[in-house]
């Protein structure tokens, strides 16, 4: 079976997860795909995007939010990050394995002289930490095996955008596994660029693939995918709108005393609201018919609640810093 090679030089996020999904769904061939995207935090195919992302830093930081194709937990993609993608035709989904895919990794790692290996979770590390995440999507007979590979990567801002407080959140969602990670350039004998990493990587599991071809784009296939990633990827209603069913809960200190909140959130709206403690019954009710269908999401819930703000004023009651608490 012909694999087409692809080294992908868009570093649009949302165009490289469109991009996945339209080779695994439109083409035949087997295809092995490298790819770096621009600073951009990915959450999991079921996970709670909320819950899962310090949205505070990403909004300070203007990081992009998406969400891929496949399961797991999230990763943070920035121009230090390598992602790699496997797309194959399978008989049998007993076929599906994790190692399959991972070991040309390793295998290329090795020549670099970096010893990776795997715990049996689905990640690579070195020297006891983290360089990669993987994951997989099957659809009909073909997979898609992809992971990301921690080359030189802004790791504070890794962590910063992963710094969540869960106890917000009570779901049935998928919730990222928190480790240690590195970068792989650290380990090396000799310093290479991001990008010699980038071509050395794509040469030697190129290398080793059978009826392997190189395969450029064409003006078709970019109009397919960007008009994929438009038209889902981009959308709220798949970043945040196809997390799945939760409850928020929070609290806000008052000069009056303590306020308590409690959001139930449906495909990203909010569909239940209640509020107690140290608020008037007036204001929980105009709150509550407010919110019920807003998106729960800061925008949103900031331009509904400036339509009621005469009553905020009434109430002396704080609407900035319970905006910031709803999240």
């Amino acid at each position: 079976m012909i694999t087409f090679c692809i080294n992908q030089s868009n570093s649009d996020p949302y165009f490289n997860l469109a991009a996945e999904e339209y080779f695994l769904k439109n083409f035949q061939e087997n295809i092995f795909m490298l790819w770096r995207s621009r600073s951009s935090v990915v959450v999991g195919k079921h996970q709670n995007a909320l819950a899962e992302i310090n949205h505070e830093f990403v909004r300070k930081n203007k990081i992009p939010v998406a969400r891929r194709l496949s399961g797991g937990g999230t990763v943070f993609h920035d121009p230090g990050n390598v992602n790699f993608s496997f797309i194959r035709n399978v008989e049998k989904i007993s076929e599906v394995n994790f190692t399959v895919f991972t070991v040309p990794v390793v295998e290329a790692l090795k020549k670099l002289g970096v010893e990776a290996y795997s715990t049996g979770r689905n990640d690579l590390l070195v020297d006891g930490k983290k360089i990669s995440g993987n994951a997989e999507h099957v659809h009909r007979n073909r997979v898609l095996h992809h992971g990301t590979l921690l080359f030189d990567s802004q790791l504070e801002a890794l962590k910063g955008v992963l710094k969540v407080d869960l106890s917000k959140f009570e779901d049935k969602a998928v919730q990222s596994n928190r480790s240690e990670v590195t970068n792989i350039a650290d380990y090396l004998k000799k310093p290479i660029s991001v990008q010699e990493f980038t071509d050395f990587l794509f040469g030697e599991i190129r290398k080793h693939t059978a009826e392997a071809l190189v395969y450029e784009l064409s003006d078709i296939d970019r109009t397919a995918i960007q008009k994929l990633s438009t038209e889902k990827y981009q959308t709220w209603d798949w970043i945040f709108g196809y997390s799945p069913r939760y409850r928020f809960t929070n609290k806000m200190e008052t000069e009056d005393g303590v306020v308590y909140i409690t959001f139930l959130v449906e495909h990203g709206h909010i569909t239940e609201v209640s509020l107690s403690g140290a608020i008037s019954l007036e204001l929980t009710q105009k709150i509550t018919d407010s919110l019920i269908g807003c998106r729960h999401e800061s925008e949103a819930v900031r331009i509904t609640l400036s339509q009621i703000d005469e009553v905020f004023h009434q109430y002396s009651f704080p609407v900035g810093r319970f905006i910031l608490v709803l999240f």
